[in-house]
C-alpha cells in the first residue's frame, strides 16, 4: 500500500478515527490491528519474517533482562561479604550468560536480512541458481532488524529494561508508519508513545496533516517530476556526457532527498495526529559544512545507530586501542592515535553502504564518505597551516559558504554510486562528465531528457519555497535549539486563521495540479522503500 496513494490516505484516517474512538487504555491495539493490516496489505507474502524476527527479538531480550535482574538481586545480597575478583567474576559471568542470548537475536534477526537481501544475490551473481521459492524481500526489513538490534544492544547494556508483552512489542516492531522507511526508532524513544494512548488533541491533527501535506508536496511536485531526468540519462548513460550527466546528478541529489525526507514526513505526520512523536530523519543537510556534519543530518537515525553500535564499540575497543599505541612509533603519535578512529569510521561506512543493498557500487559509496572523512582527519592540520598563512578568518560568512559549498558537491558527487546501474557505470558517468556533449546547444540537450520548460519553473519555484522553508527552520534551531522545526509550525500557529488556510489550499493545489502522475506512474516507488 504506497504511502501517496488513497488507499492509503483512507487506511490512516479510518486508523486516526478509531484510535480516538475506543478508550485510552486500549488504544494501542487499534495501533497493533492496523499495522499487521498495513503489513499483510502491502506484503502478505513476507508477514511470517516479520512474526519470527518479533518473537526471536522479544524472547531474548526477556532473557537478557532476567539475567540482568538476577545479577542485581545477587549483588545487592552478597556484595558486602564478596571480595573485588569475586565481583568481577560474577559480572564476568553474567555479561557471558548475557552475550549468549544477544547472539541468539542478532546471529538469526541479521540471518535473516542476510539471507534474504545479500546472500542470494551474491549467488545468483556467481551463476549458482539459488532460489527460495520466489519469495520476495520482506517490506522494510533493513530497518526493523536495525531497531530490533539496537533494542537488544539497549537491555544488554542495561539501558532500557525489557516488554514483558509480547504483543506491545509486536507493535514497536511494526508500527506502519515507519515500516516502509523508518526511521529507525530507539525504544525508550518511541515504545512508551505506543502504548500509553493519547488524547485527542488539534494541535496535533493539524500539525500532522500538515506534515503529511508537506511530505506529499516533496515526493510528488518535486522528486517525482525530477525523477524524470534523472531516470532518462542514468538508464542511458552511454548516451549522455558532460553537462547532461553532471545536471541529472545534481538533480538526482534534489530527487533523493524530496523522495525520502517526504516520506519520513508522511510517516511522522500520521504519527503526530495520534499524538505521538517520531524522530525527526532529517535536519537540512544540504546546510552542512563538512560531511561529518552532513551525516548528522541526513538520515539521523541510521548515522547514530551506526555511531553507537559500530563507531564507539570499535573506536573505544581496547584491540584497537591497543593497536593504535603500536602504530605510534611506525606512523607518529598524531595518527597512531587516530589509528581507532579511522578504522571505526570504515567499519561505520562500509557498513552504511551495505545496508543500502548488496551490490558493490553500495560499498563503494560507503567508502567513498568513509575515505573523504577520514582524509579530513588526516590533513586537518596540514589545512589549519594553510588558512593561517592565508589569513583565513575561519568563522567568516564567506567562508561557511565556502565550506556549505564544497561539502554540498562533495555529497553530490558521491550520489552517483547510488544511482548509477552498477559500479562500473557509475565510473564511466563520473569520466563522461568531464567530455564535451555532442556540440548542440545545452539548453537543447536538457530540454531532450523528458522535462519541459513548464517543468524546470515548476522545480525552481518548488525548491525555492523548500528553501525558504529551509532557512527558516534553521535560523530557529540556532537561535532556539530543536531541530527546528518546531519554530516553523509555531510560526504557522501565529499566522491569521485565514492566511494559515490559504497557504494550506495553496499547497494542497499544488499538489493535485503539479503531482506527476499519469500511465506508468508508481507512486509507491519511494526510492528507500528498496533498503
Amino acid at each position: 500500500m504506497a504511502f501517496t496513494s488513497l488507499n492509503f490516505l483512507l487506511f490512516a484516517l479510518l486508523t486516526v478515527i478509531v484510535y480516538y474512538a475506543i478508550p485510552v487504555k486500549g488504544r494501542w491495539l487499534v495501533l497493533l490491528f492496523a499495522s499487521y493490516a498495513f503489513y499483510l496489505l502491502s506484503s502478505p507474502k513476507t508477514f511470517i519474517f516479520v512474526l519470527f524476527t518479533t518473537a526471536v527479538t522479544f524472547f531474548c531480550g526477556r532473557s537478557i533482562g532476567m539475567c540482568n535482574s538476577e545479577h542485581k538481586a545477587f549483588m545487592a545480597e552478597n556484595k558486602a561479604s564478596m571480595s573485588r575478583d569475586e565481583k568481577k567474576a560474577a559480572k564476568a559471568a553474567n555479561q557471558k550468560r548475557k552475550k549468549k542470548y544477544v547472539a541468539i537475536a542478532l546471529i538469526l534477526d541479521f540471518g535473516i536480512l542476510a539471507v534474504l537481501k545479500y546472500f542470494r544475490y551474491y549467488l545468483e551473481a556467481l551463476g549458482l541458481g539459488f532460489d527460495l521459492g520466489g519469495i520476495l524481500i520482506p517490506l522494510g526489513i533493513s530497518f526493523y532488524t536495525f531497531q530490533s538490534a539496537a533494542y537488544i544492544i539497549d537491555i544488554y547494556r542495561d539501558k532500557i529494561s525489557p516488554d514483558t508483552n509480547i504483543a506491545r512489542f509486536a507493535l514497536f516492531t511494526a508500527f506502519f508508519p515507519q515500516i516502509i522507511q523508518g526511521p529507525i526508532s530507539r525504544h525508550d524513544q518511541l515504545a512508551h508513545q505506543l502504548y500509553e494512548g493519547h488524547e485527542f488533541d488539534y494541535r496535533n491533527l493539524t500539525h500532522g496533516a500538515q506534515l503529511v501535506l508537506w511530505g506529499f508536496f516533496k515526493k510528488l511536485v518535486i522528486a517525482d517530476r525530477v525523477a524524470i531526468l534523472c531516470d532518462q540519462v542514468f538508464d542511458n548513460y552511454g548516451d549522455y556526457s558532460g553537462e547532461a550527466v553532471f545536471v541529472a546528478l545534481l538533480f538526482y541529489t534534489i530527487q533523493i532527498y524530496a523522495d525520502f525526507s517526504g516520506g519520513i514526513d508522511i510517516a511522522r505526520g500520521v504519527a503526530r495526529c495520534m499524538g505521538i512523536d517520531m524522530t525527526n530523519n532529517f535536519m537540512r543537510p544540504y546546510f552542512s559544512d563538512s560531511l561529518s556534519s552532513f551525516w548528522n543530518r541526513w538520515h539521523i537515525s541510521l548515522s547514530h545507530w551506526c555511531r553507537d553500535y559500530i563507531f564507539y564499540p570499535v573506536a573505544m575497543s581496547k584491540f584497537f586501542g591497543k593497536l593504535g599505541k603500536n602504530l605510534r612509533g611506525v606512523l607518529g603519535d598524531r595518527v597512531g592515535k587516530l589509528v581507532p578512529v579511522i578504522i571505526a569510521q570504515y567499519a561505520t561506512f562500509i557498513t552504511i553502504g551495505i545496508w543500502h543493498g548488496a551490490e558493490f557500487k553500495y560499498i563503494a559509496y560507503g567508502l567513498y564518505n568513509g575515505t573523504v572523512i577520514v582524509l579530513g582527519l588526516l590533513l586537518e592540520p596540514y589545512f589549519r597551516k594553510i588558512m593561517e598563512k592565508l589569513h583565513i578568518n575561519a568563522s567568516s560568512r564567506w567562508w561557511k559558504g565556502f565550506q556549505y559549498v564544497r561539502t554540498f558537491f562533495i555529497v553530490v558527487f558521491g550520489k552517483i554510486f547510488p544511482k548509477a546501474a552498477s559500479f562500473g557505470a557509475a565510473l564511466t558517468m563520473f569520466a563522461s562528465m568531464f567530455r564535451l556533449h555532442n556540440g548542440e546547444p545545452f539548453a537543447e540537450t536538457l530540454l531532450s531528457l523528458g522535462l519541459n520548460e513548464t517543468d524546470f519553473l515548476i522545480i525552481l519555484v518548488s525548491c525555492i519555497v523548500w528553501l525558504v522553508i529551509s532557512l527558516v527552520e534553521e535560523r530557529d534551531m540556532r537561535m532556539n535549539g530543536g531541530d527546528g522545526t518546531v519554530g516553523f509550525r509555531q510560526a504557522m500557529d501565529r499566522m491569521p486563521l485565514l492566511v494559515r488556510w490559504i497557504l494550506i489550499l495553496l499547497m494542497l493545489t499544488a499538489v493535485m495540479a503539479l503531482g506527476v502522475y499519469g500511465p506508468g506512474y508508481d507512486a509507491g516507488a519511494f526510492i528507500y522503500r528498496g533498503f
